[in-house]
């Protein structure tokens, strides 16, 4: 029913009004006559409003007449009389035609890239890599092998642990899944060392298999080896095993800040203005030509793709460029201001780095006053388990 009612629509159809008192009886006329009608609605009960083919509109009108009901027609639609409406308005008509054609040959070209990653974790200058790879904006689409293009991109990265492309309309879909590096699992079986995995000052070991090659109060860098994988026995002389232990070590954390004396903060005054333009794949129309009225401003700018359905994206994009008033403000710091702001910031930071707050067991700060500025160094000293497991080979 739907398919015939589309192309009744292509062909052209009428809508009429049919009034009498036997409208069941024309209504079942029609329907063994095979004549399709459809989107009835009744008006009381002696007049009914419903569709019909343009070519069935003299069958119709002697079903009406055989029933002794009044038949008028209420209006026409449909594409005949659509181009017949506008058959004297050419340009109206060769503008249509164009946007056809236009549409037609831009659905042979990918005209927006959707680049979707897992858990929205960021992989760094993947667009570009894609770009890289063969899949770019205004490529046809039977140009595009995706196989080809996957394979290049994973032999490029070793941070992506899974990724599809799928071409859908005009609208490129790139599903990325973001590898996790993890350490290197070495079989118990397998003869190892315990290494350093960071710097820090021993102040706890528990070695539970090997021999210690460290002690509580050594300073270890990354790669001294703290637990060695072999243990030697008076009668047995030297065996390798499976090194195993925990070492807990006080490690270091430290950030770097500096604050000059005279500074200058860029502050929002609330005013903005919008300006817009069209971009046509790589043509840009501009509506404003002339300069911000504001004397400094921060920009951002924001592209809104065009597109007919969900994945049917046109090669046209509409940017709106927003520009935000700023003042700027002269602030003058004391030696102690310009210290305390430092140490405040580089605290913050440092809070936020490190979850387990318990394990905070010191905190140094040192500053060093310069002609036009001052530095401000934190040190955060942490309780942290160290140590990797790294295979012994002969």
């Amino acid at each position: 029913m739907l398919i015939k009612i589309i192309f009744n629509y292509i062909i052209g159809y009428i809508r009429v009004s049919i009034e009498g008192y036997y409208i069941e009886r024309f209504i079942n006329i029609c329907r063994n006559n095979k004549i399709t009608i459809w989107n009835l609605k009744r008006n009381k009960n002696v007049r009914l409003e419903l569709n019909i083919a343009t070519r069935d509109l003299r069958k119709i009108a002697k079903i009406a007449k055989q029933t002794k009901c009044k038949m008028k027609i209420l209006n026409k639609k449909g594409l005949p009389f659509l181009f017949n409406k506008y058959k004297k308005r050419k340009m109206f008509l060769m503008a249509l035609m164009l946007i056809i054609i236009l549409l037609a040959v831009s659905s042979n070209f990918i005209w927006n890239i959707d680049v979707i990653e897992e858990n929205n974790e960021q992989i760094e200058n993947i667009y570009q890599d894609i770009v890289d790879s063969g899949l770019s904006i205004g490529k046809l689409k039977s140009q595009v092998n995706t196989k080809d293009i996957i394979n290049k991109i994973r032999l490029n990265r070793d941070d992506i642990a899974w990724i599809g492309i799928e071409i859908k309309g005009t609208n490129a879909i790139v599903k990325i899944v973001k590898s996790t590096s993890k350490p290197e699992i070495i079989d118990d079986n397998d003869y190892c060392n315990i290494v350093s995995d960071k710097q820090g000052i021993i102040t706890k070991i528990n070695a539970q298999n090997g021999t210690l090659a460290v002690k509580v109060g050594d300073t270890v860098n990354i790669g001294t080896t703290l637990i060695n994988g072999w243990m030697e026995g008076k009668y047995t002389g030297i065996r390798y095993v499976h090194a195993k232990g925990e070492i807990e070590a006080k490690v270091w954390h430290t950030k770097k800040k500096i604050v000059p004396y005279n500074a200058t903060e860029r502050i929002e005054t609330g005013d903005s203005e919008n300006k817009y333009k069209i971009k046509l794949n790589n043509f840009e129309i501009n509506f404003s030509k002339r300069l911000s009225k504001f004397k400094i401003y921060d920009t951002i700018d924001t592209e809104s793709k065009f597109k007919i359905f969900s994945d049917f994206y046109l090669p046209i994009s509409l940017i709106k460029t927003t520009n935000k008033e700023v003042k700027e403000e002269k602030k003058t710091y004391t030696i102690e201001e310009a210290k305390n702001l430092g140490i405040e910031e580089l605290k913050r930071e440092l809070d936020n780095e490190i979850e387990n707050k318990e394990k905070i067991v010191n905190k140094i700060i040192n500053t060093y006053e310069k002609e036009d500025a001052v530095e401000v160094y934190v040190t955060y000293e942490v309780l942290e388990n160290i140590g990797t497991n790294e295979k012994i080979v002969f």
